[in-house]
């Protein structure tokens, strides 16, 4: 009788070291495998691996103290329920889902939160940007100029979202496929960037790129197809390698002079296939891997990673969660969730 394979995470020696220099935590997902993983530090100084069960969690986006996080028809907003200082079986932060919105099955890639408060999404099935309502599925906020209607066709496979200056700036697609399904004939080379308030393509010929993210006055973002880390010029569009990493790329995120990249192993079907990520590897003599790089900014050397092994293959997306040193959340496949009580500042007169 066969059994599932178990999870193995292995770091790099000076992982656990970085992580305490920078005091530093690190949150990804894996829809893959449903599951949000939060990594930090024991009091021994070794790491520490939280997890909690959603089924297809992708999207992420955290400001240390708010978690947003989309799963297979829902968007959960967790909220940090320690103060400052305080703690609770050896975590610093203790994430509790304190709202969730009921969206349909949307596809919810990337998601963020701009500085108004408003909370902006990639709505992949209907390839266009959206936000939550109290009322409906979700509220269109805008459409590639070559989509010609809203359709729950996923006809570019719209997947990325960058803010800038605290509001939606730009956005990935691995097409300009106005056609269901379409862009799965596009995934060598018809990735494109998108600015979003002047509705201008800024970048073509890209191949399955991702995880948008403007950082350092620089538009960075991963060329999923190829295999690699860089920016686009804006003054040209073209895109700037900085870093080769042995996967499929998704999720990214920064700290000080580091990039935070997740790797995927190749899925055993066409969307992952026959990319020139392919030839790279064997160029680099490389087996795709799954985990976390942590790639120097100033030169783009590789100098941390971390790889797992096991029942996950494949992440989504990852965020950086400055100031934290050991964090947890809450699920719904355990009681704990029961006991957790939280008393606003009281009202009684």
């Amino acid at each position: 009788m066969s059994t599932a394979p178990a999870l193995e995470i292995n770091a790099s020696r000076q992982f656990t070291n970085w992580m305490l220099e920078q005091k530093l935590s690190l949150g990804f997902t894996t829809y893959q495998a449903g599951k949000l993983f939060l990594l930090g530090l024991q009091p021994d100084g070794r790491l520490s691996v939280f997890e909690r069960t959603f089924n297809r969690c992708l999207g992420l986006w955290s400001n240390g103290q708010t978690v947003w996080m989309s799963s297979l028809y829902q968007l959960w907003r967790f909220e940090n329920v320690l103060d400052p200082g305080q703690s609770a079986n050896g975590f610093d932060r203790l994430y509790v889902p304190q709202v969730g919105y009921t969206t349909g099955d949307l596809d919810i890639h990337d998601v963020a939160v701009e500085d108004s408060g408003r909370v902006v999404f990639v709505n992949t099935l209907f390839g266009c940007v959206a936000t939550i309502s109290d009322t409906h599925s979700f509220v269109p906020l805008w459409k590639p100029p070559f989509i010609s209607k809203l359709a729950a066709e996923d006809r570019c496979h719209l997947n990325g979202l960058a803010l800038e200056d605290g509001k939606a700036k730009y956005v990935t697609a691995v097409s300009q496929s106005d056609v269901a399904d379409g862009w799965r004939d596009r995934r060598h080379d018809g990735g494109c960037v998108i600015d979003i308030q002047s509705n201008e393509i800024i970048a073509t010929g890209l191949s399955m790129p991702h995880s948008p993210r403007v950082y350092r006055d620089k538009l960075w973002l991963l060329n999923s197809g190829s295999g690699h880390f860089g920016f686009i010029d804006r003054a040209t569009g073209k895109f700037e390698r900085v870093a080769f990493c042995p996967g499929y790329l998704r999720g990214l995120s920064f700290h000080g002079d580091y990039a935070i990249v997740g790797l995927s192993k190749s899925r055993e079907n066409k969307t992952f296939s026959g990319l020139e990520l392919d030839n790279n590897l064997v160029t680099h003599d490389a087996e795709p891997r799954c985990g976390l790089h942590v790639i120097d900014l100033k030169t783009g050397d590789i100098v941390h990673w971390l790889r797992i092994d096991g029942v996950v293959t494949e992440l989504y997306d990852v965020v950086s969660l400055a100031g934290v040193v050991r964090p947890q959340a809450l699920g719904f496949k355990t009681d704990e969730i029961r006991r957790v009580l939280r008393i606003g500042a009281s009202e009684i007169q």
